[in-house]
């Protein structure tokens, strides 16, 4: 990470709406050059969290600083920020190029430098030759492009993205998301996305802060949000799992067991650090178990496990097809649904296993998260 002084500081940002705190004691910090991500629900706060350093809402509490210097009392137009709606907000009367221009023209910018910044713009959002064109005549994606080119040509030191791909249908959602992350990476500027959509996140950030009801849950990078969650929350936010209660029963410098009324004792490969007989959860992700058919009554043996551990029995209830993989709901023999993703790495992957079929469900002892009740 950048040895900079952080483009944006958060210190203890709180902002009340009556008796309602939409954002609450919010501390973080923004590095230059990151691709940067407020994540969480939707009325979790992180919309007016955006607001707030764009300059549309002000702090009730709190500092806010950008580029070291404090905004307390400075107007959007002000700031070194520029902000892409989700809506794209494009002028429907004006030409692509007049749409670009626009804030370039209310700054006073000269006729002559307006051009080159416009031509310069269009060309990093890939619309060379489309400056004539009207809105209506381009597609939603194209209109995004617009959108960002317009905030781009004032060359702000941060973009602020909110939503920036909701309006977009699926497939050109995620063709735009990587053309998003090799635009920041070209131009090299901060950019700060909201988003509910974790897929998204995880895909476009650096870095991403995890909110709900207006605090701060966990910031970390895209990798440790899913791999390592810190809370119940997080885990259940960020992707699909699967999430069972059980007590801690023995706890070793390198390994744990936690006994679980539905999994039997799991082993875990690490210590806890817990009292023994405290409730804990397991965040078991469905991609890290193993699917094997129940054809004897000998289950598979793990290499990390000792015998008997981690190995569950069930049937397969229902299996969903999605291509690239194949996601199974198991029922175990105690009545508990869990989850299973299976990568379709061959053509005839997806006629290994069948409805009804008795399986066995293992998972190494590094695969569970383990989190405090």
């Amino acid at each position: 990470m950048s040895s900079k002084p952080p483009i944006i500081s958060i210190e203890g940002v709180t902002k009340r709406f009556g008796d309602h705190a939409a954002v609450d004691d919010v501390s973080l910090t923004i590095n230059e050059g990151e691709f940067f991500a407020l994540l969480g629900p939707s009325g979790c706060g992180k919309t007016t969290l955006l607001r707030m350093l764009a300059g549309f809402e002000t702090p009730t509490e709190g500092t806010i600083r950008i580029d070291g210097k404090d905004t307390d009392g400075v107007p959007p137009n002000r700031r070194p920020v520029n902000m892409v709606f989700q809506s794209y907000a494009v002028f429907p009367h004006m030409s692509v190029a007049d749409n670009v221009a626009y804030g370039l023209k209310i700054d006073g910018v000269a006729k002559a430098e307006r051009d080159r910044r416009v031509e310069e713009a269009l060309a990093l959002v890939q619309l060379e030759g489309f400056g004539g064109r009207m809105p209506d005549q381009m597609s939603g994606g194209q209109r995004q492009r617009v959108a960002l080119a317009r905030a781009l040509a004032k060359r702000p030191r941060v973009l602020l993205l909110d939503e920036p791909l909701s309006a977009l249908d699926a497939k050109l959602r995620e063709a735009m998301r990587f053309e998003l992350a090799s635009l920041q990476h070209k131009v090299g500027i901060t950019f700060v996305m909201v988003t509910h959509d974790q897929d998204e996140a995880l895909a476009l950030a650096t870095r991403c802060a995890v909110m709900e009801r207006g605090r701060l849950i966990q910031l970390a990078t895209p990798s440790d949000l899913y791999e390592f969650p810190n809370s119940r929350f997080v885990a259940d936010f960020i992707g699909t799992v699967n999430m069972v209660e059980g007590t801690l029963k023995t706890d070793n410098p390198t390994e744990a067991i936690i006994a679980t009324k539905e999994l039997g004792d799991v082993y875990i490969d690490h210590a806890v650090l817990g009292n023994e007989g405290a409730t804990l959860y397991l965040a078991l992700r469905p991609e890290k178990i193993s699917l094997f058919r129940r054809d004897g009554v000998v289950p598979p043996k793990l290499e990390d496990c000792p015998e008997g551990y981690n190995v569950v029995a069930g049937v397969i209830d229902h299996i969903a097809y999605l291509g690239s993989e194949s996601v199974f709901k198991v029922i175990l023999t105690n009545g508990r649904q869990m989850l299973v993703i299976r990568p379709n790495l061959t053509r005839w992957d997806q006629e290994d296993f069948v409805e009804e079929q008795p399986v066995w469900l293992s998972w190494h002892a590094c695969a569970p998260a383990v989190l405090a009740g």
